[in-house]
């Protein structure tokens, strides 16, 4: 799914595609703006606020192709029909429970998982009463209206693009697949003598660098609980990042659910596990056209950036937020629980080679050196009776 790039940086730079180094520089000068009116140094999640959300410059909202193979990176929609059936298995149980209800999508990709989910719950006889989008990314908007269309014809009718979360309480279904890592992060150092902020300063007016700075109290604080809740044995230069957001953004686009569930995906750990000791660069990442790099001033506006997420923070949002934090597991087991098995003998009916092509998409789902482990899934529930399915072969939440 992901490609490391061991190439030099000169290899690397000769990657890019017509076109893509003007935008780049279009976006460098902005970010560049933004710090000189900041007074030389901003912190570093306003720089990748910036860098993927500017109007018309960032990553996801320009024109760049970010899915797929003509992409930068692969989703688990992406890899198979698979994800989506079992996926589609667990929004079954719960519209069945509440007497049906509107589907909110956050981050919709390409529209792949959107058409499948809608399939596969029609022909299990439920509709939706609305399937809602809501995604930032004009090219991505696009994108999942061409597909959507090719999918479902008239039944496109049933799908709607916001551009904020529904204002008015609905019953139903929330579904967020790799949109917690794309949330603009803190990043810090630790050390005994005290905690920095790592932000940016461009000396030059185009090239960006680390800069340190004293932590603020909050940030300060935070890492203290951070620290403790992995054990307390950070060596001096210790870094990894912080995600302040993750609460009120979680909070407001999931304000609105009245019943139902809420069905998170993402990379990601429990706190403990996030920010042990061992792991002392973080978790920052970037993906280019397949390839990985833990620079992030390298391609900005042209790569995505991203963290992964912690679980437990997450966990404290919705439990705050008055949901049931009703199951948390690995994507491996979330599949296999809503029977991956039996969905790819469905689809494959009586073709071997169809058979055999599912199964390499369904190792890459499940197998612990693909997406099986480090891919995590969670459900917040309010007014249901149990969790959806899927979270009861292995059941984590004793981690968070």
């Amino acid at each position: 799914m992901r490609i490391y790039d061991t190439g030099t940086p000169s290899q690397r730079e000769s990657a890019t595609l017509p076109g893509e180094q003007d935008h780049e520089a279009r976006v460098r000068a902005h970010i560049a703006a933004a710090v000189r009116a900041a007074g030389g140094w901003i912190g570093f999640d306003r720089f990748m606020e910036l860098a993927l959300y500017a109007p018309g410059l960032g990553y996801y909202s320009a024109g760049a192709r970010k899915l797929g193979p003509g992409g930068d990176f692969t989703t688990a929609p992406e890899i198979s029909r698979l994800f989506g059936a079992a996926v589609a298995a667990a929004g079954a149980g719960v519209l069945g429970e509440i007497g049906g209800g509107a589907i909110l999508e956050i981050g919709a990709g390409s529209g792949r998982l959107a058409a499948d989910l809608l399939e596969f719950l029609g022909a299990r006889g439920i509709e939706p009463s609305r399937y809602w989008i809501l995604d930032v990314s004009a090219e991505l908007r696009d994108r999942q209206r061409t597909h959507l269309r090719e999918r479902l014809g008239d039944r496109i009718d049933r799908v709607e693009w916001l551009d904020e979360p529904p204002a008015a309480p609905f019953d139903g279904l929330i579904v967020a697949n790799e949109v917690l890592d794309a949330l603009p992060v803190v990043r810090f150092r630790w050390s005994r003598a005290g905690v920095e902020e790592l932000g940016v300063e461009c000396p030059d007016g185009e090239r960006f660098e680390w800069s340190a700075r004293p932590a603020n109290p909050a940030l300060a604080t935070a890492c203290d609980a951070l620290r403790d809740a992995a054990g307390g044995d950070w060596a001096d230069g210790y870094e990894s990042e912080w995600c302040p957001r993750l609460r009120p953004w979680a909070t407001e686009v999931t304000r609105s659910l009245r019943t139902g569930a809420v069905l998170w995906f993402d990379y990601g750990l429990p706190r403990a596990h996030y920010y042990l000791a061992e792991r002392r660069q973080g978790t920052l990442i970037c993906h280019y056209r397949h390839r990985v790099s833990d620079d992030p001033f390298a391609r900005p506006g042209l790569e995505d950036i991203s963290a992964w997420v912690d679980f437990t923070a997450l966990a404290e949002v919705g439990d705050d937020a008055g949901f049931d934090i009703a199951g948390y597991t690995t994507q491996a087991y979330f599949l296999a629980g809503n029977g991956i098995d039996a969905h790819l003998r469905e689809l494959a009916g009586a073709d071997p080679l169809q058979s055999a092509r599912l199964a390499n998409e369904a190792r890459r789902l499940m197998m612990p050196g693909e997406m099986g482990e480090r891919f995590k899934a969670m459900a917040w529930c309010r007014g249901l009776t149990g969790a959806p399915s899927g979270f009861a072969l292995r059941d984590l939440r004793h981690t968070l």
